[in-house]
């Protein structure tokens, strides 16, 4: 078995499964993808949010003023958004003919897929997002972190209705 861990932002679409799985074609062996998407904190979260309206203008409140049903009820809705996502890029894969697992994982994105890639014997990383310029050019991006982490290759791919959506009318990107 080939085992590949992919590291995700958010729901995978038809067009990032054709991506990652195009990579594989030539193996002859069972290829496994082991899933991982992070799930946000609901407290961090909303002290992000009030922190970035205006910071300048407006002085942000602690998340932990709120009450803590709030809280709770904000993170269920948050899992369950994330377990949905989850879901349904689980749910491509298989499609696409190939095994699959999926978790996850409320730690440091780099960290879950560190431990992943040596948990499951992994021949391979993959990390999939949308372009994240100014971490990607500081090498901060998630590729970047787990490449100087684990000690097989690691792919970085970004999603592929980000090019599509960037393309005019007949310009969409073809074999990335």
């Amino acid at each position: 078995m080939y085992d590949v861990v992919l590291l995700i932002e958010k729901a995978l679409s038809k067009l990032d499964v054709q991506q990652v799985a195009s990579l594989h074609e030539s193996i002859e062996e069972t290829v496994h993808y082991h899933v991982i998407l992070p799930v946000e904190d609901a407290a961090t979260r909303i002290e992000t949010a009030l922190g970035s309206i205006a910071a300048s203008e407006v002085l942000a409140t602690s998340a932990m003023n709120f009450p803590e049903t709030d809280l709770e009820q904000l993170q269920r809705e948050i899992r369950a958004e994330a377990e949905a996502q989850l879901n349904a890029s689980l749910e491509l894969i298989r499609a696409s003919g190939h095994e699959v697992s999926g978790t996850l994982t409320p730690i440091d994105p780099v960290d879950a897929l560190a431990t992943a890639v040596d948990a499951e014997g992994a021949e391979e990383a993959i990390v999939l997002t949308r372009p994240h310029v100014v971490a990607e050019f500081f090498h901060l991006d998630w590729t970047s972190k787990a490449r100087r982490r684990i000690g097989v290759p690691c792919l970085h791919l970004l999603e592929r209705e980000t090019f599509d959506e960037q393309a005019g009318p007949g310009e969409g990107v073809s074999g990335l």
